[in-house]
């Protein structure tokens, strides 16, 4: 880059203390140079004439001095073009020169300052006058409509929530009177008007007095109707929104409604929006009786589960604020959990031999589980430990992982702690209780994923099932691809029970979990589960 420097004196700007700023160079143009240079108060004499000198652009209009300085800007022009009458005329590092410039000196800061305070105070005062103004906007064009026929109108109108009466009076009285009583839930009553023409002399002398009182009420809204107004037969309305109430009053309904909407589809889908089927909804009374949860509250959890609806959208559907729909969710899942957690039912190994599906009964059906392991994405954590004891090789990704086991006929019988996805399922099999819950002589079923399991489960008498290994180089025999198959068609049965789990959002693999409802992604999953058991059967 070459080094630049700001031939004006007293500007210390250079390529290297200011190398954001534009340096212009100074015209060759003897005429140009030298005006240029004695504007910035240098001695053209000082200078070479083939001198090569610049100016920065804190001594120049760039908008109005320059051809092109937008596309500059955008990165369309790779060079700066100057007008052939542009001058520097800003010269704000001369200290004697600052007063003479429109927007340098400390009396326009204040100029500047009083007149922002006085566009705040005239705004705020528009702004108490804005209802009365309105009125007066209306009257007037009541006003003008009636004039030439020179009527006198007495319009009353009442509300529960603010009772006008507006008078406008003529030199001349006659009476012509108008008079509507409106309530919230009531129809407008409109009554005819008689009319009485006056004298064509005295109509251009109209005096209006406007008399407002204000008198409590459940409701603002006043309305006029009358097709003897205009000789047109034209109809007004005017609305008077006086009151704060009844706003809050039509959010609360308008939330209420959103509210029964929700319940209404939940109610209609629960298995869709919620994941229990019509037969098991009683579910949610007895898990209200039993927790004394509201039953909003727990329609909430169960379609955040289900749906993984962001908290926004709770808020409409249920009419809470953001926060608090959060705060219903964190504090009430570990009460549900705890009460849908014996759902998910650790069988006795005689009971599970009698509900053996038909592909079981031959060669396997000595096996009570299926076993495998499911990753779930959460967001990256701040510190560095938690994101390596996170992260997964396997899906490239920070991650929690479960152990989930299933019985032959696909009946979630136990479900881990979750662990970080840099830990192997058989570390997982080894720091979990589920070893503990296994009798001896029982088989699992597994994937080539738990083959250094073998030897625990050995010296625990439970022997392990799963597909023949394939050594690099080696091929199958036909009796290994044979049971390779079997094996494969036999462990789907877990495979679908994943994918059932899957169907709850909350938990699918890119979820991407926030780093605050990780402390609870546990009782979400113990949730899913005990829900996935009181769906229909996966064996048909």
């Amino acid at each position: 880059m070459v080094y630049k420097w700001c031939v004006v004196p007293q500007c210390t700007n250079t390529t290297i203390s200011s190398p954001h700023k534009l340096f212009v160079s100074v015209p060759t143009n003897p005429k140009r140079r030298k005006m240029w240079l004695r504007l910035a108060r240098r001695d053209p004499k000082s200078i070479l004439a083939h001198t090569n000198v610049f100016m920065c652009e804190d001594h120049f209009n760039m908008e109005k001095d320059t051809i092109n300085y937008l596309k500059y800007k955008m990165g369309f022009s790779q060079k700066i073009l100057l007008a052939d009458e542009a001058v520097p005329t800003k010269f704000h590092c001369q200290e004697d020169r600052r007063s003479l410039l429109p927007d340098a000196g400390p009396s326009r800061e204040v100029f500047f300052k009083r007149q922002r305070i006085d566009i705040v105070t005239e705004c705020l005062r528009r702004h108490s006058t804005t209802t009365h103004t309105e009125s007066l906007q209306n009257d007037d064009m009541i006003q003008e409509i009636i004039e030439p026929k020179g009527y006198v109108i007495y319009i009353i109108q009442m509300s529960k929530a603010v009772q006008t009466t507006c008078q406008n009076k003529s030199i001349s009285t006659s009476p012509w009177k108008v008079s509507t009583i409106s309530h919230f839930t009531s129809p407008i009553n409109i009554k005819p008007c008689h009319l009485q023409p006056l004298k064509s002399e005295v109509v251009k002398a109209v005096k209006r007095n406007i008399f407002l009182v204000d008198e409590k009420s459940d409701s603002d809204i006043s309305c006029f109707e009358s097709g003897l107004l205009s000789p047109f037969g034209a109809t007004s309305v005017k609305v008077t929104d006086s009151d704060s109430n009844v706003t809050d009053t039509n959010e609360n309904i308008e939330k209420l409604q959103c509210l029964k909407n929700t319940l209404r589809l939940i109610e209609k889908k629960p298995l869709m929006y919620i994941g229990i089927s019509k037969e098991c909804y009683f579910l949610i009374e007895l898990l209200h009786r039993h927790t004394n949860i509201n039953r909003e509250h727990i329609l909430l959890c169960l379609k955040k589960i289900r749906l993984n609806s962001t908290f926004s959208e709770l808020e409409d559907n249920f009419g809470i604020s953001l926060s608090y729909a959060s705060k219903l969710f964190l504090r009430n899942l570990p009460i549900i959990s705890s009460f849908l957690k014996p759902f998910i039912v650790n069988l006795d190994k005689n009971l599970i031999k009698r509900n053996l599906p038909i592909a079981f009964r031959h060669n396997y059906h000595n096996v009570s589980c299926i076993i495998d392991c499911l990753e779930i994405d959460i967001q990256k954590p701040s510190k560095a430990l938690h994101q390596a004891l996170t992260w997964s090789e396997y899906k490239k990704g920070n991650t929690v992982k479960y152990l989930i086991s299933c019985t032959p006929n696909g009946l979630v019988n136990y479900v881990s702690q979750g662990f970080g996805g840099r830990a192997s399922d058989v570390t997982i099999v080894e720091n979990c209780n589920f070893l503990d819950g296994l009798q001896q002589g029982t088989c699992i079923l597994a994937d080539r994923g738990f083959k250094h399991l073998e030897q625990i489960l050995h010296e625990k008498g439970i022997k392990l099932l799963r597909p023949p290994s394939v050594n690099a180089g080696a091929k199958l025999s036909k009796t290994e691809v044979r049971q390779t198959k079997i094996i494969a068609s036999l462990r789907i049965h877990i495979e679908r029970v994943i994918r059932r789990v899957r169907e709850f959002h909350m938990l699918k693999q890119h979820s991407v979990i926030n780093t605050d409802i990780c402390r609870v992604l546990d009782h979400v999953i113990i949730i899913a589960c005990a829900l996935i058991n009181l769906q229909d059967s996966l064996i048909k």
